[in-house]
């Protein structure tokens, strides 16, 4: 019998698909069934190596322990430069017949491929999720996060476009207040609408927080102390450009923050140190106060120096936020408990027709 595949798409960028991908592996292998794992498409910078991996895959065999024969490679690193070599003709390669080839080979039970950001992302390459879900006969599941109700429009309309491949979805990062609502009237209109929902998943910090060493890559920062302690993890960010009365307000309300202030701020970088910081981020490209640097050796909390100005250091400081990684140990617990709890194995399975191997 061939292999099953299971395409897990979005309707937008960083919906949360690795981090579904990594749960559902969990659960999956924890039943004792064979996986495996793909990424046709991927929108990362192509690694160096001629035999590279895309990121999401080295860190999804590592984490789960995944042998080489259980991984398909990336055959298609959706670029700017590729795009428009795709537009002027000069890219005629036929990713169809190389996608095809995904499931051969493999005896297990199930091959997971991670889907474009969007419906139509691969569309010009003929690989959008529809597309790759018809030559490799999958069924699909969506991962949205569940910033409002409205996003109902946009799963009937999906449910129009990819008709009875679409298994159901994975509502995510739910607000707190906005849960009830999810749960009792999200839900059951979806369910109306044959569009199944496997399961509604709760907001959480720390899914979305950034460690300190990520800032510290991103920002190009120059540690100046605590540089064992880059594995902090760092929910917010915060400005210190107002006086330091005004700064304190702030600062006692946050709770897992990155200050982002003056080098020449003294002051302001002393009031943040005795707030529930993670780390201070320094602007100015020279060295803060001795006091400064002691005190937070004192408290173990990093210190980065960054030659960017304040506006652009935000800039990248929220866009690291925007694109959270799951390469954190801690992450990864997380995400397993939340898919215990919160996620209907059972359902998928049987939708899957994979059931009966839980009792074989």
């Amino acid at each position: 019998m061939a292999v099953k595949h299971l395409l897990i798409g979005s309707l937008e960028a960083y919906s949360g698909k690795s981090a579904t991908i990594l749960g559902l592996a969990q659960q999956l292998l924890s039943k004792d069934l064979q996986v495996a794992y793909g990424k046709p498409v991927s929108t990362l910078t192509a690694p160096s190596s001629p035999d590279g991996a895309d990121e999401d895959i080295q860190f999804l065999k590592k984490t789960l322990g995944l042998a080489t024969s259980q991984l398909r490679p990336t055959i298609l690193w959706l670029d700017t430069p590729r795009l428009l070599q795709r537009m002027q003709g000069g890219d005629q390669i036929d990713y169809q017949q190389q996608l095809g080839q995904y499931g051969e080979g493999h005896e297990g039970d199930l091959v997971v491929l991670e889907g474009p950001s969007t419906l139509n992302e691969g569309q010009l390459f003929d690989l959008s999720l529809a597309q790759m879900a018809a030559v490799v006969d999958a069924e699909i599941v969506l991962i949205v996060r569940g910033h409002s109700p409205k996003l109902v429009d946009a799963l009937v309309d999906a449910k129009r476009c990819l008709g009875d491949r679409l298994l159901g979805v994975l509502i995510n990062d739910i607000p707190d207040a906005q849960f009830d609502t999810f749960t009792n009237q999200v839900k059951p209109f979806l369910e109306a609408q044959q569009i199944a929902v496997f399961g509604l998943m709760p907001r959480s910090s720390l899914l979305r927080s950034v460690s300190v060493q990520e800032l510290v890559e991103q920002l190009q920062a120059e540690v100046l102390c605590g540089g064992d302690r880059l594995g902090l993890m760092v929910e917010q960010l915060t400005i210190g450009a107002m006086n330091v009365n005004s700064a304190l307000k702030y600062f006692h309300k946050a709770i897992n923050m990155a200050v982002v202030t003056g080098s020449d701020r003294t002051d302001l970088q002393l009031a943040a140190l005795e707030a529930s910081t993670q780390c201070l981020i320094l602007t100015g490209r020279f060295a803060p106060n001795t006091i400064v640097l002691n005190r937070a050796d004192d408290l173990e909390i990093p210190v980065l120096l960054v030659d960017s100005d304040t506006l652009t250091t935000v800039e990248i400081v929220d866009r690291a936020f925007g694109q959270v990684r799951l390469h954190e140990a801690v992450k990864v617990e997380y995400i397993e408990h939340l898919f215990k709890e919160h996620f209907d194995l059972d359902r998928l399975l049987t939708l899957l027709g994979l059931a009966p191997a839980l009792s074989a």
